[in-house]
């Protein structure tokens, strides 16, 4: 890891009460991110800072990406 970056750690997620699984390869780890959902709007204006967020789920198996605009 970089100087920068945090430790990540694997965790279980569950989303309304119900075992987030990975749909590609069915692993039920992930690691946390959150991710800019830029506009060209606030881009334009060079205020990409003001745009909301989305909490992403990393399968720590294959990749894949899950995202809600909430946190779960």
């Amino acid at each position: 890891m970089g100087i920068f970056s945090k430790e990540k750690t694997a965790e279980q997620v569950f989303v309304k009460g119900i075992k987030l699984k990975c749909p590609i390869c069915k692993n039920e780890t992930f690691y946390h991110r959150e991710a800019q959902l830029n506009t060209k709007a606030f881009s334009m204006m060079n205020i990409d800072w003001a745009n909301k967020s989305a909490n992403c789920y990393v399968c720590t198996n294959c990749s894949n990406i899950q995202w809600f605009l909430e946190k779960v």
